[in-house]
């Protein structure tokens, strides 16, 4: 497994004092780039060819979010490459070893040009060592919209700073878009799980609309273009 160390900053965290959720997002995503820039398959060599890796899936556990200031160990490892798919497992523990949180997460080799889908090259296979899967509980892929009635809570547009080296919205900030239409009632509580479903990109100057599925301890939050195509489902769940 490929690992860095860090401290949780004040920047990464909330007004308690905790890890945001989008951090946490932040921290998976830059270990996974840690590692392909290591090997020697990073963003340079992916804008190169014209290639980039687009997340299809997130599911993340969490067990407890880190502290300010507190050293965690951040770590990831591909368990599978096939096709076009790229899976991958995340981990964060404290230093002494307590798991904080667990990942399963999906990925999709894109020709950035012509924006589809192609065969992962043999030169990205060959510089990954692939590992055994976790252990945990993985949900399923696709998201289903629950049975009630949905809320529209607002409308935003993609800007500049949330756009990221493939030329879309980075994948955090439709999580952190998502956590402007949670209901008050859930002020201060803490999820124990994230699931995100992206389908289409967003580009700069895209407008989004969005609208939550509000339950008892569920929201999911779908974030759609002017066609009404959705572009990504994002799903709190917390404790009962």
């Amino acid at each position: 497994m490929y690992t860095f160390d860090s401290r949780i900053r004040y920047s990464e965290s909330d007004s308690e004092g905790v890890l945001t959720d989008t951090a946490l997002v932040d921290y998976f995503q830059d270990c996974s780039s840690m590692q392909s820039d290591d090997l020697g398959i990073g963003s340079d060599y992916l804008r190169e060819h014209r290639i980039g890796w687009v997340v299809n899936f997130w599911q993340i556990d969490i067990m407890r979010m880190p502290r300010l200031s507190e050293r965690v160990v951040t770590g990831t490892s591909p368990y599978e490459l096939k096709g076009m798919l790229g899976l991958r497992n995340f981990l964060m523990t404290t230093k002494e070893g307590e798991t904080l949180a667990v990942a399963n997460s999906v990925w999709t080799m894109i020709d950035m040009e012509k924006l589809r889908p192609i065969k992962v090259p043999e030169e990205i296979m060959d510089k990954y060592e692939v590992f055994p899967k976790f252990d945990m509980e993985y949900a399923g892929r696709k998201l289903v919209l629950p049975d009630v009635t949905p809320e529209e809570t607002g409308e935003t547009m993609v800007r500049e700073y949330q756009i990221d080296t493939n030329g879309h919205m980075n994948n955090a900030w439709y999580l952190r878009l998502s956590r402007g239409a949670l209901p008050d009632r859930f002020n201060g509580r803490r999820e124990k799980r994230l699931l995100i479903e992206y389908k289409k990109m967003a580009f700069l100057g895209d407008p989004l609309r969005i609208v939550r599925y509000d339950e008892a301890d569920t929201v999911t939050v779908v974030l759609s273009d002017k066609e009404g195509k959705t572009c990504a489902i994002v799903r709190f769940v917390y404790e009962a």
